[in-house]
């Protein structure tokens, strides 16, 4: 570090008198530098164990904060994700119910982000985490428990996917109401278990990454800060795989003897509720590291005197100061209104809300976009999804900590950093305009049955004496390379299974072979799945996205380091708890929301069952989707760069008079020691 000049503010943890000479008093009361009675040992009370002092410094926490971090990812984006469509064939609840699960962790969140990041400011930080991990754990308990209280799985009898023109089929066909069931009061309890997550997580977020950047010097917090954001993005991976693996379990563990039914079978559902037990265990036994970390850690108030303040010079520090705002409730909408009325930071919020709306947005419908514009299965889709997201979004914030801690880049320098790699994700996005697949054909949909029937109409003079169900989407790949509904929508009468394949015969809706050469080796005329598509942007888009994630998430450690630097350092914690309330007001719940919405927009046709009531969208129109998506990520990333350029622009450094040099500093540390 050059004598006389600036420090790297960019992640010194913005301190009350930042800038200036520190003055502690000796009880530290009131202060922005802890006091050194409390930087204690390891343990509880006097019992402090020599070998527990070996993880009493910022990166014994650092791994605590992780691990947390990764089963909150497991349990709330991960295993929830997983298994809501189960629960919602278990427990008959429709999708905008689920909806209603999904959403209430963000409002648990945003309910007590503001009260948990103001009062626990000042607190026992790390006991404000062995209290998250005690909500997780209790959260993922309670969203086990009905499974043990709803009794067996009741399952019906097997639907038949083949053309049953003698109405043997014991399916009733007619819309008629179903007896009441006590299984969608369960509703309610995983809502419970979800507010509980939400409540757990609101510290997570706020006063643990505050207390990182307390602990550290400021060209350490970012790439502190990057890689416990990192690590949290390895809880979904594992979450999905995990849950995934478990929903090949019977969900009663053992199928009963008389029944015959495997993982295809459409009644099937799998043991989503091992995985939730498992993480409540695991997350109770991170209360015990937590619960004996001090209040700050050794060392703590030494590297707090020796920062410099960047905090913009609004004169909101001046009065924090001198009114002490933040020791009580009466404080609150003060302290509010001061970060709500700095520029520089809410353009930050605006800016990361933004981005978050993209991510969100993406993480939950790239899988269904890949399914649909490339032709794969849902669960090839979704593999391929989290094998682009979660490693693009862990590396990108990685490198993103790594440079602007090497470069020891300060809080200007940090937004325009931002600026860069937006604009690089912008250009990475237009994948969308040319890797985009057309449609392939669809019986019923795109074209008639070999010249029979209309098209928007799955039913034909081939089909109609078959009953099929409109509502059991069931793709097969006819020899003629068209794609049909389902096999009763083909025609096919019966099937058998060749080398543990299921092959369909007697189609009478499957035209000839399009192929001349070679049609006596067609040993079936349709086969499960869709037809193999003959795009190949695949590889290219992925390329492309990943890049496009990689440089999109190397702007989130950089906009937490940013706002905990812009604002008065007994404000920090509050700063990320508004952060966390905006982020999901205007990204995370609406992004999924307005995907939703464009992907349901390029719907062409609709399933509407025997009760009139439209479900589930049978097709899409490729190319509008992805026009659809392009826009709406093109949009939010230059509403990004735009409000980065403002914080830019209002952000006023501390006078240079203010600035200590780092021969002044520390003669103060070596004062205070």
């Amino acid at each position: 570090m050059r004598r006389g000049g600036i420090e790297n503010p960019v992640f010194e943890p913005p301190s009350p008198d930042l800038g200036r000479q520190r003055q502690v008093s000796p009880a530290g009361a009131g202060a922005g530098v802890p006091a050194a009675a409390e930087e204690g040992p390891c343990g509880w009370g006097h019992c402090t164990p020599k070998a527990l002092q070996l993880c009493n410094n910022p990166e014994g926490y650092l791994a605590a904060y992780s691990l947390l971090a990764i089963f909150q990812g497991i349990v709330v984006n991960g295993l929830i994700n997983i298994s809501i469509s189960t629960i919602e064939k278990r427990y008959e609840l429709n999708s905008s119910l689920t909806g209603l699960i999904s959403a209430s962790y963000d409002i648990a969140f945003c309910i007590l982000s503001l009260f948990v990041s103001f009062f626990g400011e000042r607190g026992h930080k790390p006991r404000w985490l062995a209290f998250s991990a005690f909500m997780l754990g209790l959260g993922s308990l309670i969203f086990s428990l009905p499974h043990f209280s709803s009794g067996k799985y009741h399952y019906g009898a097997k639907l038949e996917d083949t053309c049953q023109i003698s109405g043997t089929s014991s399916t009733n066909f007619t819309c008629s109401a179903s007896t009441k069931s006590s299984l969608p009061n369960y509703l309610y309890v995983f809502i419970l278990g979800q507010l509980l997550l939400g409540v757990g997580g609101t510290p997570l977020y706020t006063l643990g990454t505050a207390f990182i950047d307390d602990s550290v010097p400021k060209h350490k917090s970012s790439l502190y800060i990057g890689i416990g954001y990192a690590m949290s993005l390895l809880g979904p991976a594992i979450g999905y795989v995990l849950g995934g693996q478990l929903l090949n379990i019977y969900i009663d563990i053992q199928l009963p003897e008389s029944t015959k039914m495997d993982q295809d079978d459409p009644r099937w559902l799998g043991a989503w509720w091992i995985a939730f037990l498992a993480c409540f265990f695991a997350i109770w036994l991170l209360i015990i590291p937590f619960s004996c970390f001090p209040k700050h850690l050794p060392g703590t108030a030494k590297i707090q005197a020796e920062k410099i303040s960047e905090t913009h010079n609004d004169g909101s520090e001046a009065l924090v100061e001198t009114k002490n705002i933040g020791k009580s409730f009466k404080d609150f909408p003060m302290a509010l209104l001061i970060l709500l009325k700095n520029p520089v930071l809410m353009c930050l919020i605006i800016a990361s809300s933004s981005e978050a709306l993209v991510a969100t947005g993406f993480a939950t419908f790239l899988p269904k976009f890949i399914e649909n514009q490339f032709g794969k299965t849902s669960s090839f889709s979704a593999t391929l999804g989290g094998l682009v997201l979660i490693p693009a979004a862990a590396l990108g914030q990685i490198i993103s900590g790594i440079l602007v801690s090497k470069c020891k880049m300060d809080c200007k320098s940090i937004m325009k950093f931002m600026i860069g790699t937006c604009s690089v994700a912008l250009l990475l996005n237009t994948v969308f305009l040319f890797a985009k697949c057309g449609n392939e054909p669809f019986a019923g949909v795109s074209e008639t049955y070999n010249g029979t029937g209309t098209l928007y109409n799955l039913t034909a003079p081939c089909n109609a004496n078959c009953r099929c169900l409109s509502s059991m989407f069931y793709p097969v790949c006819g020899r003629d390379e068209v794609q049909y509904f389902s096999p009763c929508f083909a025609g096919c009468a019966s099937h058998l299974f060749n080398n543990v394949k299921k092959m369909y015969h007697n189609c009478s809706c499957i035209g000839k072979p399009k192929r001349e050469n070679g049609s006596e080796d067609f040993l079936y005329e349709a086969v499960p799945g869709k037809c193999p598509t003959q795009c190949k942007f695949l590889p290219l888009f992925l390329t492309f996205f990943f890049f496009a994630v990689v440089f999109t998430f190397m702007a989130v450690t950089p906009t937490t380091v940013a706002i905990l630097r812009c604002v008065p350092d007994k404000q920090r914690s509050f700063a990320l708890g508004v952060q966390s309330v905006f982020l999901r007001l205007l990204g995370t719940i609406p992004g999924p929301i307005l995907f939703g919405v464009a992907i349901d927009n390029s719907c062409t046709l609709w399933d509407v069952n025997e009760c009139k009531t439209k479900g589930a969208c049978w097709l899409y129109d490729n190319e509008r989707m992805a026009y659809l998506l392009m826009g709406i990520s093109a949009a939010c990333k230059i509403i990004t760069i735009i409000f980065v350029i403002m914080a830019v622009c209002f952000y006023k450094p501390p006078p240079a008079s203010a600035a200590l040099s780092q021969k002044d500093s520390e003669m103060v540390s070596a004062i205070h020691t």
